[in-house]
């Protein structure tokens, strides 16, 4: 009996070595996680029970458990490097096949979808739809798609001005004083503004400002009124403004935008519109009439530009305007991708635009142990560990996504030595037992 306690011993003492080696092998593979070895001890008995009397018969490995603990993340400056700081796993799919790991380092192959360093799996997350909206819910592989923004014709446009009040004003009655962008004497400020039409290309919307009244301003909008040499000529037609009115607090009552009378003559001209708003329907290089714009086969937002001018004022201080806000854009050119720490993967364009072109999902284990290791840092879900559930990062007790970094091992090297010195030390006492068995056998032979 002596002898299997001992042979047990030895066993254990080895396992327990093959453990902590392979936990020094690993210290510098990422995402890995430490491993322990559990025993129990072991004793002969009967359903009847054994009594008080009985010795043990040694021990044996009762567990090889993994130790999920967190690892340090440091900065690696790739942007498709990626560590979780927190719980749950990355989700990578070999044809059908799911497995799940810590280690973030994922290239793209050629047909554009993030895969693992070998290439053989596919990361997985959540598309976008049309609109630019992640579709939580269905699992997919995860593509960067490095195809041109389509560019968006400007229907929307808004800023903050103000308007001094102590300005001087202009009578327009008078025919040196009619509005003419060539001459500064003939309005108040100007204003530029970048808009696109539905080829992406670029025009300038100038805004002029003219005090009319101690409280009234018009406002006369010219689009690609510009020389070659960016001066500004005068407009071929007489173009028609849109009236601003303030209160006596300074504050904007309405703006009114007149609407030509209809063909005939002879119809009444409609009542103007009133509102907070600007509405140009039609671009004519010089002025702003009614019609369809185009040019070079382009054409402006067939809804019109709206122009804002909710946030105007008129105080006793400079007119100035913040920047411009307006949704158009020229064609973007992808130049560079960022993933935040809710591992949404976003395309930085160069029309500074931003689009999200899907987001990375975890996933998490009630039994984390219960997971089956099976090589690459990865694991297999088991019976032991549940099924997994799926969702975004830093939603309910799910980590963050640290992008341009990686989670190194957990392993200290440390502990794990000291490990060794224990289980060769209980290696050594072990075959001391067997050694001291063989003595007394020795001995009782050589009684006979």
């Amino acid at each position: 009996m002596s002898f299997n306690i001992g042979l047990s011993g030895l066993y254990a003492a080895n396992k327990q070595l093959d453990v902590t080696g392979n936990n020094i092998a690993n210290v510098a593979t990422t995402g890995f996680k430490s491993s322990r070895a559990e025993f129990e001890d072991v004793y002969s008995a009967t359903k009847l029970g054994s009594g008080s009397k009985t010795t043990g018969s040694g021990v044996r490995l009762a567990n090889v458990s993994q130790q999920f603990t967190q690892g340090d993340i440091n900065n690696t400056g790739n942007v498709l490097d990626m560590g979780i700081n927190g719980s749950g796993f990355f989700v990578l799919n070999n044809n059908g096949s799911l497995s799940y790991t810590r280690a973030g380092t994922f290239k793209v192959d050629k047909e554009g979808f993030v895969t693992n360093t070998d290439g053989t799996s596919r990361l997985q997350g959540y598309g976008v739809d049309a609109n630019g909206k992640i579709v939580n819910g269905v699992l997919t592989d995860l593509r960067i798609d490095t195809s041109n923004l389509a560019p968006k014709s400007t229907s929307n446009i808004s800023s903050t001005i103000n308007l001094n009040s102590t300005e001087k004003v202009i009578d327009q009655t008078v025919p040196a004083n009619k509005f003419d962008p060539s001459k500064i004497e003939t309005y108040s400020k100007p204003f530029s503004t970048p808009i696109y039409d539905s080829q992406g290309n670029k025009h300038v919307m100038d805004q002029y400002m003219v005090k009319t009244g101690a409280n009234t301003w018009d406002v006369y909008t010219l689009i690609d009124n510009r020389n070659p040499d960016g001066s500004l000529p005068a407009a071929p037609t007489a173009p028609v403004p849109s009236t601003m009115t303030f209160d006596s607090t300074g504050k904007l009552v309405q703006v009114s935008t007149p609407v030509p009378p209809t063909v005939p003559p002879t119809v009444p001209t409609p009542t103007p519109v009133i509102s907070s708003d600007l509405k140009v329907t039609t671009w004519v290089p010089g002025t702003v009439t009614n019609g369809t714009w185009t040019a070079n086969g382009a054409s402006a937002n067939p809804a019109g530009v709206t122009i804002s001018m909710a946030n105007t004022t008129q105080y006793n201080a400079d007119s100035a305007r913040s920047i411009p806000t307006q949704d158009g854009y020229a064609t973007g050119q992808i130049t560079n991708l960022t993933i935040d720490g809710s591992g949404v993967l976003l395309a930085n364009f160069s029309n500074n635009q931003t689009k999200p072109i899907g987001q990375i999902s975890l996933a998490s284990f009630t039994n984390e142990q219960g997971l089956q290791p099976v090589g690459g840092t990865s694991w297999k879900e088991t019976y032991a560990s549940g099924i997994p559930g799926y969702d975004a990062p830093e939603t309910g007790t799910l980590g963050s996504i640290a992008s341009n970094s990686l989670e190194e091992s957990n392993v200290n090297v440390t502990n794990e030595l000291v490990d060794l010195i224990k289980a060769q030390s209980n290696y050594q006492a072990n075959a001391k037992t067997i050694s001291t068995q063989s003595t007394i056998m020795q001995t009782i032979i050589q009684m006979t």
